[in-house]
């Protein structure tokens, strides 16, 4: 299963400089949507879902792992592309780290117009926290404890087992840019991990590492970097 990993870099050619403002705003719900929609133009196809995986770090440079090369474009000065099959065994130690939004899906019992049935995503840290004016206190300690959770959920089902791990931090992201009252816009928690871990089934871990971890992927999470032990 070959993936390509992927460095790119927003141009500064002065055409693009004066759009910054919008394809990297200030605001992080805006910058979420923006870098959603910036990101998509690189493996713009026609009726082509999506097969990418992508991580914003940082003035204007992003990551990304995906089925097929991104395309040239005029917004990007820099998109350096390498195959990405790395040969890992049983037993091999990798740090990682990873921006995730973990949820766990619940039943509602009602349908959708089309008959499924309606299904709510429930961000695993907020349902944590405790009542309004005691979170600020509990927020990173609920955070560890979730994340730590959630990673070992991950690897049992994904090839590998976690080692040591810790949250550097936890946001929640509104994407004000859809439009309408703030309380029905999308929000995203995120989680920011860093850690070690030990590969156990590297055919799946490989098949997890391509397909992403939690939800949210469109918007930047999911996309864990790894590096040898």
């Amino acid at each position: 299963m070959i993936r390509y990993l992927s460095r790119l870099e927003l141009s500064k050619a002065p055409s693009i400089e004066t759009l910054r403002h919008l394809l990297d705003p200030d605001d992080p719900g805006r910058r979420m949507d923006a870098h959603h929609r910036l990101l998509w133009s690189a493996f713009a196809a026609p009726g082509q879902a999506r097969d990418f995986l992508w991580r914003a770090m940082g003035t204007g440079r992003f990551l990304t792992l995906s089925a097929r090369p991104p395309e040239a474009s005029d917004l990007f000065s820099r998109c350096d592309t390498q195959p990405f099959a790395p040969d890992l065994r049983a037993g091999d130690r990798l740090a990682f780290t990873l921006r995730a939004n973990a949820t766990r899906t619940e039943k509602t019992g009602t349908a959708t117009p089309t008959g499924k049935e309606k299904k709510r995503h429930i961000d695993l840290v907020m349902d944590a926290l405790p009542p309004k004016g005691r979170r600020a206190d509990a927020r990173m300690a609920v955070a560890q404890s979730v994340g730590r959770t959630w990673m070992g959920k991950q690897g049992a089902r994904g090839g590998f087992e976690v080692e040591e791990m810790a949250v550097g931090d936890y946001s929640t992201l509104t994407l004000a840019a859809a439009g309408g009252p703030r309380s029905r816009q999308p929000r995203f928690g995120v989680l920011d991990m860093t850690g070690t871990l030990t590969v156990t089934e590297p055919e799946t871990f490989l098949r997890r590492l391509a397909d992403g971890f939690g939800r949210a992927k469109a918007f930047g999470c999911g996309l864990m970097l790894i590096r040898r032990a």
